[in-house]
């Protein structure tokens, strides 16, 4: 008896790790999806961008946000304008770099060591990336309306968007790789799509940018932060970064 109970054993262990293994590489293929989709819509958006294709739906859509009666004036009141101009900050450089500060803090303390540090090179290398692509396209800024907040740069890709998606989704991957609990891995993934929706709706909304400058910055930033990931996880496998089955032991 006592020998079937262990055969039994053996096999629930044995299907419960084959279960594991079929997520692991669910989840994979989801990262290598995102990663995929995310380059090729950009491509797909820049090359209609670059042929005028869109111009037509960015002013519909940037107009809509406009006061018919006086262009300079957003629709809604005031307060809506003034939360317009907080959430566009948190996709500013200054807001962002407190963040990555934060992030590599929290991983410094939990003895994630090497973890920081490829976070230390990931973000900044995605920000970066943002950069050079705006001064390759060089797209003029919208003229329609007023801008409701200072501009410097070329408009395409959307850098505040762009930059948002690399540091809030790349942190977040990275922090859901190190953190085992399923609750706290969701609430990461959320709170990042959602800070990054409202910074690239916001630079829509204060007329600072065309609505395909956000999307394609959206996508860039997504792929970036998918490709993270992936590395993550093949160095995570090599044991080059700390895994989330080691955060048990951490004091």
């Amino acid at each position: 008896m006592k020998h079937h109970e262990k055969i039994g054993r053996v096999g629930r262990q044995s299907l419960s790790m084959l279960a594991r293994l079929g997520r692991q590489e669910l989840v994979t293929l989801l990262g290598i999806a995102v990663l995929s989709g995310g380059i090729w819509g950009f491509i797909a958006l820049a090359d209609e961008v670059i042929d005028g294709g869109t111009q037509s739906i960015d002013e519909s859509l940037l107009l809509a946000l406009r006061n018919p009666a006086d262009l300079s004036d957003p629709i809604g009141p005031g307060w809506v304008e003034e939360m317009g101009r907080d959430f566009t900050a948190l996709g500013g450089v200054g807001v962002l770099v407190l963040i990555m500060l934060g992030a590599l803090g929290y991983l410094l303390l939990a003895r994630r060591y090497r973890a920081a540090l490829f976070a230390s090179i990931a973000v900044p290398g995605g920000i970066l990336l943002s950069t050079v692509m705006k001064m390759g396209f060089d797209r003029p800024r919208p003229d329609l309306v007023p801008h409701e907040a200072m501009v410097y740069t070329a408009s395409f890709p959307s850098g505040h968007s762009m930059m948002s998606a690399v540091t809030y989704l790349t942190l977040a991957a990275l922090l859901i790789r190190v953190q085992p609990a399923l609750r706290l891995k969701a609430y990461l993934l959320i709170l990042a799509i959602l800070l990054t929706l409202l910074v690239g709706i916001s630079r829509v909304y204060l007329g600072v940018h065309w609505p395909t400058d956000v999307l394609a910055g959206w996508t860039a930033g997504a792929s970036w932060a998918a490709l993270c990931w992936i590395v993550m996880r093949w160095m995570q496998r090599r044991g080059q970064v700390e895994s989330e089955e080691s955060w048990s032991g951490t004091e």
